[in-house]
């Protein structure tokens, strides 16, 4: 299949909408306790799905991690190892949110990893200098330096936004504990865990020739070819989070919550309703999660887990047709996500409040972001003309 790095960059919006979306699906769950949910989410965003789809598009899917197994070429352990260091990053990431909202969260957050995980591939790969000598590699390279740019603007206009906003205005928009200072150290520390998620990718290429060898053979797209990649990374990441939010429900004695009994939701996710925890009169705390809201809160959190697990079913797409430059599919995805949470984070209203110079800087942000997109994208093009 030849590259097509605009198609490319089509599919990494498309992974960029689905990951700035999967929160939103949250603020609906009414009266559980965020590990809960979170492991719900993930057994349909690590387990469940990958799986299905790839079962759906490559033939005899485990068969070829089987073999894969099989090779140290293409070894299953690294690929497994940056999943689980990216779950550390995973777990954090929804702190980052909590305490900094959608727009500020995200900017930080993954700022950092796509920093991190855009450039330390071709540096293990000693592919750097390179591209520096190379005029397509100099333009890709413009344009990650782009996306940066514009993260950083998307920051400030957080931190201006920390500044502006009343407390009854952040509780309003849902952001009932919203802390910089605390919120800056999570992100930037969950930024760069989440960069793992690129260096398991990178890990699993191996994976990927053998699928596309397979996939050719049988006659289908290798547009495919990294889905069984996704499944090894994500087991990874799905043991991490399963750790975790088993300590959390036997420390906060929650396991009952999953039968209807009623909990907290220290993550914040919707606004003011009389529907959570906190809203809720003290004489009907200890009252069950009917069975119909019991019902929806499973709905809710599967639904989160499969709109997550979207963003990388499109990145694996978009992957396949940068070219050589495919280490930038790191970038343009983080752009992406950053340019949908922004505009949901105007949808939800959440800069209602703040001035016209915030604003300003906001729109600045998301104008640079489609830019830096478009740079890239044209970058990967020239290096498929050989420029």
């Amino acid at each position: 299949m030849p590259a097509n790095p605009f198609v490319g960059v089509l599919y990494h919006w498309l992974g960029g909408l689905a990951s700035a979306s999967n929160f939103i699906p949250f603020r609906g769950i009414k009266r559980w306790s965020w590990e809960i949910y979170w492991i719900i989410q993930g057994v349909a965003a690590w387990l469940i799905a990958p799986t299905l789809f790839a079962m759906l598009f490559v033939p005899h899917v485990f068969s070829i991690i089987g073999e894969a197994h099989q090779q140290p070429s293409a070894s299953l352990f690294y690929p497994m190892l940056m999943g689980m260091l990216w779950g550390v990053g995973g777990l954090t990431f929804g702190l980052a949110i909590r305490y900094l909202g959608l727009g500020l969260g995200y900017a930080i957050a993954l700022g950092f990893c796509t920093a991190f995980g855009t450039i330390i591939p071709p540096i293990y790969h000693h592919q750097m200098a390179a591209i520096l000598h190379d005029r397509s590699g100099q333009v890709t390279l413009f344009g990650v330096l782009v996306s940066l740019l514009a993260i950083g603007i998307s920051g400030a206009a957080g931190a201006m936004k920390e500044r502006e906003l009343t407390t009854e205005a952040k509780a309003d928009s849902g952001e009932r504990d919203y802390s910089f200072s605390k919120g800056l150290v999570i992100a930037i520390f969950a930024g760069i865990m989440s960069s793992f998620f690129a260096f398991g990718l990178d890990a699993g290429k191996p994976i990927g020739e053998i699928t596309r060898v397979h996939l050719l053979a049988d006659g289908r797209a290798e547009l495919w070819q990294n889905l069984p990649i996704l499944i090894v990374v994500l087991w990874g990441g799905f043991l991490t989070n399963f750790v975790w939010s088993a300590i959390l429900i036997m420390r906060n004695h929650s396991i009952a919550q999953f039968a209807g009994q009623p909990g907290s939701n220290p993550m914040r996710t919707a606004s003011i309703s009389g529907e959570t925890l906190q809203d809720l009169d003290a004489t009907t705390l200890e009252q069950r999660l009917t069975p119909s809201v019991l019902t929806m809160n499973y709905l809710f959190a599967a639904l989160a887990g499969v709109i997550w697990y979207f963003q990388f079913f499109f990145y694996s797409m978009g992957q396949t047709r940068m070219g050589k430059y495919d280490f930038a599919s790191w970038t343009l995805h983080m752009s992406s996500i950053i340019l949908f949470a922004n505009l949901w984070a105007l949808v939800l209203r959440e800069w209602k409040s703040t001035s016209r110079r915030t604003k300003s800087l906001v729109m600045l942000g998301l104008l640079l972001l489609v830019g830096s997109t478009v740079i890239i994208g044209y970058g990967s093009y020239l290096k498929s003309m050989n420029f």
